[in-house]
């Protein structure tokens, strides 16, 4: 019982941390002369109230699975990696590049090369704070937080001064890959009224399960998770701890790198100028946070978030409520998930006050637990 009761209250925490978010964001909705239901109502329908907007929900909370599953390989080796932006960055512009490179082969053979080059990008990008961490002792927050940067201003020179000018529309912008590259797949697209949403969707899928799979079901798994709770305990029953931590930071990073390759062949089919850190790679962190790092979890929280992305837009349009507003529910949120601790508590308080009444009013029922004197056992 004490263990079903805590995958309850681990089931709970979330779903708190979201219905308090939500409320305090009508509440902040009402405080500035908005109308919280009415705006709610906007939300939901610009997000799932047809075809092609649950086509684009879907298409949003793609790389949003690959980023947040990528945090959680890396969180439970006990590492942040903030760098989930500058590693997809890196599969998004490879994947296209490669793309560019050789339009002429079969569909067969370059969507596949693309996708696994743009994974290895990735990869490689966050094997860097890894090997610093596990030989040097650096911390990897630090790390990935400036890698981001240099990723990002990297991916701009790349893009105006190394990449050949066939393959640019602009200065700021390649050109589009072409079909044998593209993961848009026109029954998909049909399906959900012209949306964006393509063939990463199912790779996402796909990588939810092989991550768990990973994680609860292989040696590696164990290990990873074993490093993430003691590392010192880990290295005295024999396993190497520099080994798991880079390649728990590879793993991240190859992950992290798919969900920039989603976006460069399948959402946007090119790469442009960035002017700023890919909002993907910090969504995903919450995402993986608000899901407690499950493979459910990630997938329910990715189509939450792209929800409120999503029906940000529509209540703008719908309901005159600005998006900022979206964005301080999302954060309030965040902040629930953050002091899960409080939510913990309160919820313990409340299990236990319900516990004792049970037990008084059991014992109140049963004239058998009392003694002959009128005693209580």
């Amino acid at each position: 019982m004490n263990d079903r009761s805590e995958k309850f209250r681990n089931l709970l925490v979330p779903v708190f941390s979201v219905i308090l978010g939500l409320i305090l964001g009508a509440i902040l909705m009402a405080a500035f002369g908005f109308k919280p239901i009415q705006g709610y109502s906007s939300m939901l329908n610009a997000s799932l109230g047809s075809q092609r907007s649950i086509g684009e929900t879907l298409r949003q909370a793609t790389p949003l699975i690959f980023t947040a599953l990528g945090f959680s390989v890396a969180n439970s080796a006990g590492f942040f990696n903030i760098g989930l932006s500058g590693q997809a960055l890196c599969g998004w512009i490879v994947s296209v590049w490669v793309a560019l490179a050789f339009p002429d082969l079969p569909k067969v053979v370059l969507l596949p090369l693309c996708v696994i080059l743009g994974a290895l990008a990735g990869a490689m990008a966050a094997a860097i704070p890894g090997l610093l961490r596990a030989f040097f002792g650096t911390s990897e927050v630090i790390v990935t937080i400036m890698m981001n940067y240099i990723l990002l201003y990297l991916s701009t020179f790349a893009l105006h001064d190394v990449m050949p000018e066939s393959y640019r529309s602009s200065l700021d912008s390649s050109n589009l890959v072409g079909q044998n590259a593209s993961l848009r797949v026109p029954w998909l697209t049909q399906m959900f009224g012209g949306s964006r949403v393509n063939a990463g969707l199912f790779l996402a899928l796909i990588a939810l399960f092989l991550v768990w799979l990973l994680m609860k079901k292989t040696t590696l798994g164990f290990e990873v998770r074993s490093v993430g709770l003691n590392p010192f305990a880990s290295e005295y029953a024999g396993m190497s701890s520099k080994r798991t931590i880079v390649l728990s930071m590879v793993i991240s990073g190859a992950l992290a790198g798919l969900g920039g390759v989603v976006e460069g062949l399948g959402t946007y089919q090119n790469f442009f100028v960035q002017t700023t850190s890919l909002s993907i790679g910090f969504d995903g962190m919450a995402v993986s946070l608000l899901g407690s790092g499950s493979a459910i979890g990630i997938l329910l929280s990715a189509i939450l978030f792209s929800i409120l992305k999503i029906g940000g837009l529509g209540m703008q349009t719908g309901a005159g409520v600005p998006f900022e507003i979206v964005n301080v529910s999302i954060a309030l949120i965040i902040f629930f998930v953050g002091i899960n601790f409080l939510i913990r508590f309160i919820m313990a308080k409340l299990f236990q006050g319900k516990k004792q009444a049970a037990i008084v009013a059991t014992v109140e029922s049963n004239p058998t637990s009392q003694n002959k004197e009128g005693g209580e056992l």
